[in-house]
């Protein structure tokens, strides 16, 4: 065990690194790492990768070991492509996980610093308070209020009430007063440990606590596309054996090997062409880049699948304080029953914590220093004993001995302190009166009472018990954010409705809600009103009820499932250690990073870290624009890929010689080489369309390959082929010999098709010219897309032309091909401008 005598002063970053070095990380498993091999492994096992690499060998078995060489150089670049996007993605979930990790404030070179959990040393001084989860077994050095949960550990429900290692009694007990456990739960209070085991160590890490990740099960959108390519793959199948006898039938005069060769190579290619692989990367990709777009943004993902869930969002719960206000209070009003404002500012003060850290309490003694009332005059006396703040009490009290003898020193929601001062009617109308006046500014107020005693003796054993005088009431303004009013609005219009959850007094809510427009702001449920209902009733009400006041964490559970109910989607935030519950049953649950403790950061989807009302609302506008652009993303697959299969099965059919066919095997794998980089990085980057805060949130259920998507993807990759195979069979005519030129021209009108379908696609109704505007800066576009022109320039102009089977078009040629490949993509602009005309009509009416 480390020495009790600590130097208070902590540890320096020398000795911590010391430390490190020789107990290594507080981790009980350390975080595995796939090896650079495994990963490689895992993408050649694809079944894409499996056919080209047969596709070579058989190229390689023929003779050509030209072709087959080529086949092999175009798979190691399309095998490097997703590497590099893996490692891509691999970098951002670990930046992410790293972002996420649990923090503890310690004590180093004499300074409070924040560190990772991870990073605890024995003989670190660590801070530990509310709504913390203990990273670490250590010595209680001091304390204050101290109350922990160690049920994970012992079993035992009931909060334990520690106290410092000097007040320690020996004591043979195994659990120890003085003592704090790692994973154990600060549900009260504040200490200071001396850190004495970490890791393994600890007696989490003994008992085996089972800390190995669990299984991760496939998100709805991931089984959607599982089962889309295992669709594709059957159908490919299928075909593959079908055109095989075509082109065994085709060939008569050929020997049986050279004809089974070319039939297993005509069916590869349509294999190839068939299966839709870039599916799964385009989830990865889009979520996990998505995730850390978001954390650019304040809002820290936790887990992947809520990325997709956020674009469905209809209902969002949050708290007033900090989220829509700016949890700077001030004192703004007082109000004394007697007259005297320094007497009820002077106990108010009394009532307020000596180290105070919430905002309220700030507040309350900055007050009382512009008053003259200093900190030392406040706290001269002996704090005797305390009664404790609790959600369901909503009031504390502070008791003190001093020169003019035993003062009690209590404050509290109004509705609460009145129930234990002693007060005559008129007196108690008098104060509702003011209460209300006050609530109708949107401040928050507070009740502040006091009571003499003779003794000791006289002190009740509870808050509730205390016969109390009314001193006054304090009136704290926190006004709105900024830009909030302008955020709501934009909820408004994307139909998602903003529901206020605060323990403040209803009239407070409801005028902070008006100022900044929230819709039905004068139905008001309280907590009391709330406990007295029926989860039915309840299910009734919350379809019109915007504001939830006086409510403690235990309710929002009850709230959050009378709008999952009703089919509402919600998101929810919270910071207390009681939200945890609810943040896990809502759909998307978010934590506040700045004042939210560590149990409701594990529990939540989404960490705020500004704690800021206009980050949700731009998470919620990324989660669409992500999922809009998966959904584009699909499309686009299933569109550019029908042109390739149709041409590889069309061919044989038309008893084309396979010497002679529009694409072979090494095309196939040309024109991966683009659909990779376009699905998984060009469609990552598209920006939010204009209109997307205006729509109202989609349907969760509603698939991600709807029969509207399918049939214009098909509809557009039919007129691609249409345009590519009828130019190529158009300019073959029959001949064997001018093969190459129509195979050319195919293949450009194919490129040139894919490079005009992304932008075309960008949007389902605003024009082509409004998404390139978007996009002008992006420099990674014109990067993909110059090096697709690029690739088409090298592979008609360069020698390898003659490896790839294509001649050089001439410059009429190539124009028509531009022409052609315009004509089979751009005629979609029409389309929107129908929908747009139809729409204009419509609105008119």
């Amino acid at each position: 065990m480390t020495d009790k005598k600590q130097n208070m002063a902590g540890l320096t970053a020398t000795e911590a690194k010391r430390l490190q070095e020789q107990y290594g990380k507080n981790e009980l498993t350390a975080r595995k790492k796939e090896s650079f091999f495994k990963k490689i492994l895992h993408i050649i096992c694809e079944p894409m990768f499996l056919l080209l690499i047969i596709a070579a060998t058989i190229y390689f078995i023929l003779g050509e070991s030209r072709d087959g060489a080529i086949m092999l150089i175009f798979v190691v670049g399309i095998i490097s492509i997703d590497v590099i996007q893996e490692w891509k993605t691999d970098k951002a979930l670990n930046a992410l996980k790293d972002l996420s990790a649990p923090h503890v404030t310690v004590i180093r070179d004499g300074k409070e610093q924040t560190i990772a959990s991870a990073d605890l040393v024995p003989s670190d001084l660590m801070m530990i308070y509310e709504g913390v989860k203990i990273p670490a077994d250590g010595i209680i050095i001091k304390c204050n209020d101290l109350c922990v949960d160690e049920s994970s550990l012992t079993g035992e429900a009931e909060g334990v009430w520690k106290i410092n290692t000097e007040s320690a009694d020996s004591t043979s007990d195994y659990w120890r007063r003085d003592y704090c456990y790692a994973g154990t739960l600060v549900t009260q209070g504040t200490a200071t440990v001396l850190v004495d085991k970490i890791g393994g160590s600890t007696e989490y890490g003994k008992i085996g606590a089972n800390v190995a990740s669990a299984p991760e099960e496939p998100t709805p959108l991931q089984k959607q596309t599982g089962s889309l390519v295992k669709l594709c793959a059957g159908i490919a199948a299928v075909l593959f054996a079908l055109v095989g006898i075509f082109t065994w039938l085709n060939i008569p005069d050929h020997s049986f090997g050279d004809r089974l060769i070319e039939s297993i190579l005509s069916g590869i290619t349509l294999a190839m062409a068939m299966i839709p692989e870039e599916f799964p990367v385009i989830l990865t990709v889009f979520l996990s880049m998505g995730a850390w777009r978001l954390a650019k943004k304040q809002s820290l993902v936790r887990k992947l699948p809520s990325v997709e869930t956020l674009g469905a969002v209809s209902v969002l719960c949050v708290d007033k304080t900090g989220t829509i206000t700016m949890n700077q209070m001030t004192v703004q009003d007082t109000w004394a029953t007697d007259g005297n404002t320094i007497a009820l500012c002077e106990v108010m003060g009394m009532g307020c914590e000596t180290d105070a850290y919430d905002p309220m309490e700030k507040a309350m003694l900055k007050h009382c220093e512009t008053l003259g009332i200093l900190k030392e005059d406040l706290f001269a006396g002996e704090l005797i004993s305390e009664y404790a703040f609790t959600n369901e009490l909503k009031m504390m009290g502070h008791i003190w001995r001093r020169d003019d003898g035993i003062t009690v020193a209590a404050k509290g929601s109004p509705e609460r302190i009145l129930t234990i001062c002693k007060l005559t009617d008129l007196e108690k109308q008098t104060a509702e009166q003011k209460i209300t006046e006050m609530s109708k500014q949107g401040l928050r107020v507070i009740a502040v009472a006091t009571a003499k005693l003779q003794s000791e003796a006289e002190i009740p054993a509870q808050i509730t018990d205390c016969h109390l005088t009314l001193c006054g009431l304090i009136g704290l303004a926190d006004p709105p954010r900024e830009g909030v009013k302008a955020d709501i609005a934009v909820c408004n219009k994307a139909g998602i409705r903003v529901v206020m959850i605060t323990g403040d007094n209803g009239i407070t809510a409801a005028s902070i809600a008006k100022k900044i427009g929230m819709q039905n702001s004068d139905h008001i449920i309280t907590g009391d009103m709330l406990s007295e209902m029926t989860d039915e009733e309840l299910r009734e009400k919350v379809k019109d009820v915007s504001i939830f006041s006086r409510v403690i964490p235990e309710h929002k559970m009850r709230i959050v499932k009378a709008f999952k109910d009703n089919g509402e989607i919600v998101a929810m935030t919270g910071d207390g250690v009681n939200d945890a519950p609810a943040l896990k049953y809502a759909d998307i649950g978010i934590a506040m990073g700045k004042r939210g403790s560590e149990v409701s950061r594990e529990a939540a989807d989404l960490i705020l870290m500004d704690d800021n009302f206009t980050t949700i609302v731009e998470t919620v506008k990324d989660g669409r624009r992500i999922y809009d652009n998966i959904r584009k993303a699909v499309g686009y697959v299933f569109t550019i890929h029908i042109p390739i299969a149709f041409a590889s099965l069309l061919a044989p059919i038309l008893g084309i010689a396979p010497s002679a066919l529009l694409l072979l095997p090494l095309h196939v794998v040309l024109l991966e080489l683009l659909i990779d980089p376009t699905c998984s990085i060009v469609l990552e980057r598209q920006p939010a369309e204009a209109d997307i805060m205006e729509r109202s949130p989609r349907d969760p259920k509603e698939k991600l390959l709807t029969a509207k998507t399918l049939a214009k993807s098909i509809l557009q990759g039919l007129i691609i082929f249409a345009a590519s195979f009828g130019t190529y069979y158009v300019i073959l005519d029959g001949n064997v010999d001018n093969a190459p030129v129509a195979r050319a021209m195919g293949l450009a009108i194919i490129m040139l098709s894919n490079l005009f379908l992304v932008q075309v696609n960008s949007s389902d109704h605003d024009f082509t010219f409004q998404s390139v505007k978007r996009l002008v800066k992006d420099k990674v576009m014109w990067a993909v897309n110059l090096g697709t022109l690029a690739m088409l320039g090298i592979i008609l102009y360069s020698p390898l032309n003659g490896l790839l089977k294509l001649a050089p078009l001439s410059a009429s040629l190539l124009l028509k091909a531009v022409i052609i490949a315009f004509i089979a993509v751009f005629w979609f602009e029409l389309v929107k401008l129908v929908k747009r005309q139809k729409l204009k009509n419509g609105s008119m009416q």
